[in-house]
């Protein structure tokens, strides 16, 4: 761990609790690297001028994750309660900016986690109500799906898998479409195929558009070569 000053309060109470909260936030963490900018007077008033972390393989919400390195300035902490030894806590909300590296492979092992499997049912959702299909996230309601495997390259990606529908048949199940970031907030599906869902005829979409959010802002998002890279920042909220 790197220290930008040489401080007390850096160096025994705040890298300690900021990072304990960083390992509270997942589930495992191979390794976990922090610096720290800032004198003790700043500190003391629980402002935080930078924090810088990278971090390899770690597992959020069952997500496995490759290489993170993130970035925040003027954070603002609970500090009197810190020295007290409670947990850190963010007062204000903070922007984030960073890269995320996510490999194919951390991905397929991570086809089971709560995480994707609410991304991926709502992505059946989104699409199929592009398409005018009535009620989507209640009939994806009676089906049950089993993600098997993804494939990322030349900026597309492709899901495979089962869905076993009401009266307990399974299907096999095609998701694929090509990835554009469209503007910082906005993701274009396009090309889209979706096979396999019986009782919705298969379907072929030319885009779909998806908003991230207020709180994302990304500069890239590559999917090529078996990896996904992005780039860009994100408001953490206390």
């Amino acid at each position: 761990m790197g220290l930008a000053v040489d401080s007390n309060l850096i160096g025994k109470i705040l890298a300690p609790a900021l990072r304990l909260w960083l390992r509270s936030q997942v589930e495992t963490v191979e390794s976990l690297e922090l610096e720290i900018d800032g004198k003790d007077r700043q500190i003391l008033r629980g402002y935080v001028p930078r924090v810088a972390l990278s971090s390899d393989r770690a597992i959020y919400q069952g997500l496995q994750l490759g290489k993170v390195l993130l970035r925040g300035e003027n954070i603002r902490i609970n500090i009197g309660q810190v020295i007290k030894g409670k947990p850190l806590k963010l007062l204000e909300p903070i922007r984030v900016s960073g890269e995320l590296q996510i490999s194919q492979s951390h991905l397929q092992a991570s086809l089971t986690s709560t995480l994707l499997a609410a991304a991926f049912g709502e992505l059946l959702v989104a699409l199929l109500a592009e398409q005018g299909v009535a009620d989507p996230q209640g009939q994806l309601e009676n089906y049950t799906f089993l993600w098997q495997a993804i494939a990322l390259e030349n900026q597309s990606f492709q899901l495979k898998g089962e869905v076993q529908d009401p009266q307990g048949q399974s299907h096999d199940l095609l998701v694929q479409a090509r990835l554009q970031l469209a503007s910082p907030k906005t993701l274009h599906l396009e090309d889209i195929t979706l096979l396999g869902l019986p009782a919705i005829a298969n379907r072929n979409l030319e885009r779909l558009t998806i908003d991230l959010g207020e709180d994302v802002d990304l500069e890239s998002l590559d999917l090529n070569n078996g990896e996904l890279f992005c780039l860009g920042q994100v408001l953490i909220r206390p």
